[in-house]
Parts: structure tokens; sequence; C-alpha cells
């Protein structure tokens, strides 16, 4: 009976064990799908808005006052305050490249061109006679510049600089009379020179309200520009037939801030 019982438990056993090896395994949980890491590589275009004001802000105006024969009689000089400030807005165009994404460094390039409601004016009463008037107006500015940054993830901190070109336009008129300047001048112009600043940048979600367009990122920025365009000299001359003349020195320098929402498109 002993071995009995024992064979019958020998089988049992047996047969649960054969029964346990035809049953399937439990698959092991799927490796968990890394999130993208946010970089700032790839092309963007946006638009920009703010406000620009002149730091060079005097008209210097010298000549030499003769007689009608050209006898000099002695110097004419004056300056006049000129400040110009108002209203850019416009767009801009660029590529920024990461060479670590997350944090890292970001170097990229980046043109913009901007409307401006730069102008001036200013009219007094001459210490000769007549009243002296000077004019200048900016009416567009534009940049190709440089950056370079360092990226917090979706943080960037970045100093720019590079070449700058904006139009403008210069009048002065001398010894204005009821009926006309007797000394005339005016020059429109694109002037060049330089612009130099730095800026934050911060990337919204991909799924932002803003995203029009359906672009990897949005982002937004806030910016300052310092630009200098140099000085421009235009001769003052006489509205009739005279043997003076004259010449005013024009200044273009300023600064500029303003915010951004830029569309970037390529990398996440």
């Amino acid at each position: 009976m002993k071995n009995i019982l024992t064979s019958a438990v020998i089988l049992a056993t047996l047969t649960a064990a054969a029964s346990a090896a035809d049953l399937p395994r439990r698959a092991l949980p799927p490796a968990p799908v890394p999130l993208p890491v946010f970089t700032w590589t790839g092309a963007y275009f946006g638009i920009n808005a703010g406000y620009i004001t002149s730091t060079r802000d005097v008209a210097d105006t010298a000549g030499v006052i003769r007689t009608s024969t050209g006898t000099p009689l002695g110097t004419y000089s004056t300056s006049a305050p000129l400040q110009r400030d108002g209203f850019t807005g416009g767009g801009q165009v660029g590529y920024n490249h990461q060479f670590t994404p997350g944090s890292g460094f970001v170097v990229g390039v980046e043109a913009d061109a901007a409307y401006t409601d730069l102008r001036g004016r200013n009219s007094y009463k001459s210490n000769l006679a007549g009243t002296n008037s000077f004019r200048q107006s900016g009416d567009y500015l534009g940049t190709v510049r440089g950056r370079v940054g360092y990226a917090f993830d979706r943080t960037l901190v970045y100093a720019t600089g590079g070449f700058a070109y904006a139009g403008q336009t210069y009048r002065a008129s001398l010894f204005q009379t009821d009926i006309q300047p007797n000394y005339y001048g005016s020059r429109a112009r694109t002037e060049t020179g330089y612009a130099v600043g730095g800026g934050v940048e911060y990337a919204l979600p991909t799924d932002s309200f803003l995203n029009f367009f359906r672009s990897s990122a949005v982002t937004v920025k806030g910016e300052a520009l310092y630009y200098d365009l140099g000085t421009r000299t235009i001769p003052v001359l006489p509205t009739y037939r005279n043997v003076n003349a004259f010449a005013t020195r024009f200044q273009n320098e300023g600064v500029l801030g303003r915010v951004g929402v830029n569309y970037k498109f390529g990398s996440y």
C-alpha cells in the first residue's frame, strides 16, 4: 500500500510539472519610450515689434560768412538738439545649431528688416536772421547678425552682433524767411554700420496655441540692440545766387528694444 501511494504522488508531481512547462510564459513589459530631448537646431522665421530711440541727438552746422565779393567776415556755427524715437516692427529669419541636445552651446545667424518711425524735427530763431530748421527721419532698419549663446533646455541666452543698414532722410534750412530759406540741403540715403546686443529666448510647448504653422516649436524672445551707422554731412547751399555755403552733420546712433515670436522647423 505504501508503495502504491508513493507511486501516485510521484506521478502527480510529474504530471503537474509537464503541464506547467506547456503554459505560455508571461511577456516582459515593453521598455518605456524615452521622451525627445529639445534642441534649438533648425531654421526659423518670425515677427517682432518694439521701441527705438536715438542716442546721438545733435545736428551740427558750420560755414563761413562772406561779403558779396567773397571776403570772409567770420564763421557761423550752430548745434540743434534732434531727439528721435518711435515704433519699430518687422520680421526675421534665421538658423541655429546646438552642439549638444538639452543644455549646451548654440550658434546661429539671423537676418531681420523692420519699419521704424524714427523722426525728429527742431526749429528755432537764428542768431543772425530768420529761422533755422532741421529734420531727420529713419524709415527702416535691417541687420544681418551672428548669434552665440547657451541653452538651458528650453531657455536660450545669447549675444549677437553684425552688419546693420538703415534708410535715412536729412533736411536742413537756414535763415528761413516768410518766403523761403536762404540756404537749403536735403539727402536720402541707405546708411551702413554695425549692431550689437543680446537677448533671451524661450521655447513654448509644440502644442502651444500660438503654433499656427504646426512648427516643431514656437519661441518667444526679448532683445536689445545698439546700432551705429556713423555720421552724414550734407551741403546746405544758397537758394539764390550767393557766395556763402554751409554744411550740416547728422548722427546715426541708437538703441532698440523689442519682443518677438519665432516658428522653428527641423529637429524637436
